[in-house]
Formats: structure tokens, sequence, C-alpha cells
């Protein structure tokens, strides 16, 4: 078992649900790598931070964070910037019916494509 997903397992419910099926749609829909950083599991895509998952102190969601997300927030406009970031934005996920798989997997796909080109430049 690698550092991130021990990490994972040792959350507490629901986190710990939210997080394996948000690790999983994930996983399946691209080629990424898992790490484990900041004492939070990254998603690598193209050799570069892509995703991460955090629960926040003194909140009670899973904090699913795109690392290039205020590029992505003119198509989905349900990412969020709660704490005055200026490149990630976020899916609050507090239950598992809070995320729609489809619209989530467009999104991945979709910030795969841009971390692509930012790769290119």
């Amino acid at each position: 078992m690698n550092p991130a997903e021990t990490h994972i397992l040792n959350q507490p419910e629901p986190y710990q649900s939210i997080m394996l099926y948000v690790r999983s749609v994930i996983m399946k829909t691209l080629e990424v790598e898992e790490k484990y950083s900041y004492k939070m599991p990254f998603y690598y895509c193209h050799k570069k931070p892509f995703v991460f998952l955090n629960v926040l102190k003194g909140t009670d969601y899973v904090d699913v964070v795109f690392m290039d997300g205020a590029l992505l927030e003119a198509k989905f406009p349900e990412l969020r910037d709660d704490n005055k970031r200026k490149r990630v934005r976020s899916i609050p996920v507090k239950n598992l019916e809070d995320l729609d798989e489809l619209r989530f997997v467009d999104m991945l796909q979709y910030a795969a494509e841009v971390k692509k080109s930012l790769k290119k430049k």
C-alpha cells in the first residue's frame, strides 16, 4: 500500500469513503501518478501536480482541489475559490451524492488537456 492510499484509509467516515470514490474516478479516467505530498494524496498528470484531496480543519467535507482550477472555472462554474487562492479551485464533497460523476469526469478530462497545453509552453 502506498502512503497516499494509507492516508485515505486512515481517514474517519464519511471522508474515507468519499476519498476512495474520488480516487477511483480519477484513476480510471486518466493516466495519473499517485503521490503523497504535503500530507495529502496528490495526483500528477503530465508529471505536474494536477489534483489533490484534502479535509480542511473545521470543515465537514473533502476538498477536491484542481491545481490550475482558475483556468477551468469559466467552463465549470461549480469550482469554488473559498480562500482567495490565485491558481487553485475546488469542489467541496460532503457526501457521495454531491459529486456528479459524469460532470467530474468531464472536468478531469478538460483539466488534463489544459495541463498538457501548459506543459508545451
